[in-house]
C-alpha cells in the first residue's frame, strides 16, 4: 500500500505574516486588500482536481470574516483545524492570553462547521522551549494534536525550533493529559537538522533536491508533514515593508509555488492529518461516538481524555526545564 503523507495549508491573510508585524499594522488589518479567499480557493480547486484531501489550520480572525469560505472547505471533506485566533506568537502571550486565543479560535470554528477540531498549529511555530505550558493548556481546551514544534538545529531560524526535540509524530505527556506533536517535516544533514516541510523552504530548494529529501524522510517509514499557505499561491500580492530577510523569506520564488505543488502531488499521496496518522484517526473515532462539539455560548474547559498509549515527552509547567529528546517508536501510518 502506498504510505499517506500530511498535507496541510496555514490559512491566513498575505499581511498577517509574522515578519511584517506592528500594533499599527494589526489596526489596519481590515482597511488591506483581502485576498486570502480568492487564494483558497485557488488551492481547493487544485486539491478537487487531483482528488486529495487536506487538513486546513484556520485563523479565527479569517473564518470571522469569511465563514463560507471554511464551510467550502469542511464540506469538500477537508480537515478544519486551528491556527488560533489574531496570529499571535505563542512567544509574546500570557498563558491566559494564549488560553482566551485558542479557546475563541476553536468555537468559531466549530460552529461554522458543525464538527470538532482536532488540531492547533502556532502562528510561526512558536511553541518553544521557552513555551512548553502551551501544551497543557491546549489539552485542557479539548485539542487532540498540535503541529507547532520544529526540531531543526539551533540558529537555523529567528523565531522557532526546538533543537534536540523528537521529529517524528509523538506523543506529548502534560498534567492535563496526553497531546499528539505532528511535527512540520525536517532531515537531518551532516549533523544539522534542517526544514523541508514547506513554505520559504519549498520555495527555495532546487525541486529536485526537495524530492530527493522528502523521499529520505519517506524511506524511514515516516510521515512527511508538508505545509503551505495560500499567499505562496499568489505571486501578485501587494509587497509589504520590512527588513530584507523577511521579505526575501516571504516573496522568494512565489511564481514557482503552484507547478512545484502539483508536482509534489503527483510523486506523493497525501491526505489530512485526522485520517493520516492512525492513532489520531482511532481517538477522533473513539470521540465521535462520545461527544458532539458545544456551542460557542456553552464552552466549558475541558481536559481530553488520554488515548491510553505509551507517553513519549513529559512536559509539566512552565518553569520545568526542557524535555530531553528521543526517537518516536510504535507510530502507526497508513
Amino acid at each position: 500500500m502506498k504510505q499517506i503523507h500530511c498535507l496541510t495549508f496555514d490559512i491566513e491573510e498575505h499581511f498577517q505574516v509574522s515578519a511584517f508585524d506592528s500594533p499599527m499594522r494589526r489596526r489596519h488589518w481590515d482597511q488591506f486588500e483581502s485576498r486570502v479567499e480568492r487564494n483558497t480557493e485557488k488551492l481547493l480547486e487544485l486539491l478537487a482536481t487531483e482528488q486529495i484531501r487536506a487538513t486546513f489550520f484556520v485563523l479565527g480572525w479569517v473564518a470571522e470574516r469569511h465563514a463560507d469560505l471554511v464551510r467550502r472547505i469542511a464540506r469538500q471533506g477537508h480537515e478544519v483545524a486551528s491556527h488560533g485566533y489574531a496570529h499571535e506568537l505563542v512567544t509574546t502571550q500570557t498563558s491566559a492570553q494564549f488560553r482566551d486565543d485558542v479557546r475563541e479560535a476553536k468555537a468559531i470554528l466549530e460552529d461554522l462547521t458543525g464538527e470538532s477540531v482536532l488540531g492547533y498549529r502556532a502562528p510561526s511555530f512558536t511553541i518553544t522551549p521557552d513555551t512548553l505550558w502551551a501544551f497543557n493548556i491546549l489539552v485542557e481546551e479539548g485539542y487532540v494534536y498540535d503541529s507547532s514544534v520544529v526540531p531543526i538545529s539551533r540558529g537555523l531560524h529567528d523565531r522557532y525550533g526546538m533543537p534536540g526535540a523528537d521529529p517524528w509524530v509523538h506523543e506529548v505527556a502534560t498534567e492535563a493529559g496526553v497531546i499528539w506533536e505532528v511535527p512540520p517535516s525536517t532531515v537531518s544533514l551532516g549533523g544539522f537538522r534542517i526544514p523541508i516541510a514547506g513554505g520559504g523552504y519549498f520555495r527555495l530548494f532546487p525541486y529536485c533536491l526537495l524530492r530527493h529529501l522528502l523521499g529520505r524522510v519517506q524511506t524511514q517509514g515516516q510521515p512527511l508533514v508538508m505545509y503551505l499557505h495560500p499567499w505562496e499561491l499568489d505571486p501578485d500580492q501587494p509587497r509589504m515593508n520590512g527588513s530584507r530577510v523577511s521579505r526575501f523569506r516571504q516573496y522568494v520564488n512565489l511564481h514557482k509555488t503552484e507547478e512545484r505543488l502539483v508536482s509534489l502531488l503527483h510523486e506523493f499521496a497525501f491526505g489530512p492529518i485526522r485520517e493520516t496518522i492512525q492513532s489520531i484517526r482511532e481517538l477522533d473515532a473513539t470521540r465521535a461516538r462520545s461527544t458532539q462539539p458545544q456551542s460557542r455560548a456553552d464552552r466549558r474547559c475541558t481536559p481530553a481524555k488520554e488515548p491510553g498509549r505509551v507517553r513519549k515527552v513529559q512536559v509539566g509547567s512552565p518553569s520545568r526545564s526542557q524535555p530531553s529528546a528521543s526517537s518516536a517508536q510504535n507510530i502507526e501510518v497508513i
